[in-house]
C-alpha cells in the first residue's frame, strides 16, 4: 500500500526574466525575479502548458547572443 497522496496543491506558471518557466504553488508569493506567466491550475496542467510554450529551453540572454553571432559575416 502507498502512502503518497494525491497532491491538492493548487500551482501558477512562473517565468523568470530569461524566459525560464517554472511552477509555483498559487499561495506563495512569487520567490525574487520570478512573474506569473497567466496559468494556473494542477501540477499536470502548469507542466503540460509549460511543455508546449517552453520550446525553447536556451536562456533568452544566450538566444539574444547566438542570433547576434549568426548575422555577423
Amino acid at each position: 500500500m502507498s502512502d503518497e497522496r494525491e497532491d491538492t496543491t493548487r500551482y501558477k506558471v512562473v517565468v523568470n526574466h530569461e524566459e525560464q518557466y517554472s511552477i509555483w504553488p498559487v499561495d506563495r508569493e512569487n520567490a525574487l525575479g520570478w512573474n506569473d506567466a497567466g496559468k494556473a491550475g494542477t501540477k499536470a496542467e502548469c507542466l503540460e502548458y509549460i511543455k508546449e510554450v517552453w520550446t525553447d529551453m536556451r536562456p533568452l540572454s544566450l538566444r539574444k547572443k547566438m542570433e547576434e553571432a549568426a548575422k555577423k559575416p
